[in-house]
């Protein structure tokens, strides 16, 4: 039953985080459920031992004792005698969010969380709306930071903040054909520029592959960001910078993170979710997505049939997994 219950629990999957909530909290928390999860499974039979036991001989007048061998259950591996089964599982966590942002959170289960590090190495994009503030400035860029400046804003039109982001969006794809160290001129490239495949192949600052404005209202506007390398103080950083553009000023209300890689709102877990059932669910839905993602994202040169197919099974790494898991 608990190998079982472990074979179907090494992948990936992702949950929403709620804003206010560390992501640290957060994977200890589900960690946590994991664990009674497993612990409340059924335990395997004990197994059974041969004792003798003195009693008195049947039918005997005088008090005869006799030894009768008899099967008892052994206890030495009871749970209430060695304690639970589990006491620590392998969760780790993909593309971190800081306390303030929320939204889709990927984390990895046992040996799954090897694939996060395919997921890094592929470069993978990841879609944000960001909510903006017009008409004043703060020390951190967030709406309830210090307060710095105070400006109007009843010049600024909708015309005017989707020409800033266009320019924006314009010198980002620069930079992203710069960090991708491809020739342009080359059939690869325009292969990989069809598919949407070009990604840096190193370390880089924030890339916008995509950003355009969904609702606008001032002093209100909602922006969704498509980027990858990004931290959320960037992205709050880059609402300021879009007021300075829009000769204002302008601070960030919000951060939402709505998908990362394969991973959408949709597929993440909300918190009354976070069990054991849901989690094996989850992760057996995403195998397959992960998959065709990664081989198809990574470079030519790293060994794809180390990535999980969609009709892979995990049976045969029971007994080392269960190790894994109770060490």
């Amino acid at each position: 039953m608990r190998s079982a219950s472990l074979s179907r629990l090494q992948g990936l999957f992702a949950v929403y985080k709620p804003p206010g909530l560390k992501w640290k909290h957060l994977r200890d928390t589900v960690e946590l459920q994991l664990l009674k999860g497993l612990n409340a499974g059924k335990p395997p039979a004990p197994e059974q031992r041969v004792r003798f036991l003195l009693g008195a001989v049947e039918g005997s007048e005088e008090k005869e004792l006799t030894l009768t061998a008899t099967s008892v259950p052994s206890l030495t591996k009871h749970p209430l005698v060695c304690g639970p089964a589990f006491t620590h599982f392998k969760v780790g966590v993909g593309h971190r969010l800081d306390a303030q942002a929320s939204g889709v959170l990927v984390l990895g289960v046992g040996r799954g969380c090897r694939l996060l590090t395919d997921m890094y190495n592929a470069h993978l994009t990841k879609d944000y709306t960001v909510r903006g503030l017009l008409g004043k400035a703060t020390d951190d860029f967030c709406e309830d930071g210090r307060l710095v400046e105070k400006t109007t804003y009843d010049h600024v039109t909708r015309e005017k903040l989707d020409r800033i982001l266009a320019v924006i969006q314009g010198s980002h794809q620069k930079a992203l054909v710069m960090y991708s160290n491809l020739d342009l001129k080359t059939q690869e490239a325009y292969e990989m520029a069809v598919r949407g495949l070009i990604r840096p192949m190193t370390k880089s600052p924030m890339l916008i592959t995509g950003i355009r404005c969904l609702h606008f209202a001032p002093p209100e506007f909602l922006v969704e960001v498509q980027c990858m390398h990004e931290t959320q103080k960037e992205l709050r950083k880059l609402v300021h910078e879009i007021g300075l553009e829009l000769k204002t000023t302008a601070v960030c209300s919000q951060v939402r993170r709505t998908r990362d890689g394969v991973f959408t709102l949709d597929s993440a877990l909300l918190r009354t979710q976070w069990d054991l059932h849901s989690i094996q669910d989850a992760i057996q839905t995403a195998t397959p997505w992960v998959a065709a993602e990664l081989e198809k994202s990574l470079s030519p040169g790293l060994d794809t049939k180390q990535l999980p197919s969609p009709g892979w099974s995990w049976d045969s790494q029971v007994p080392s997994l269960e190790r894994d898991a109770r060490q």
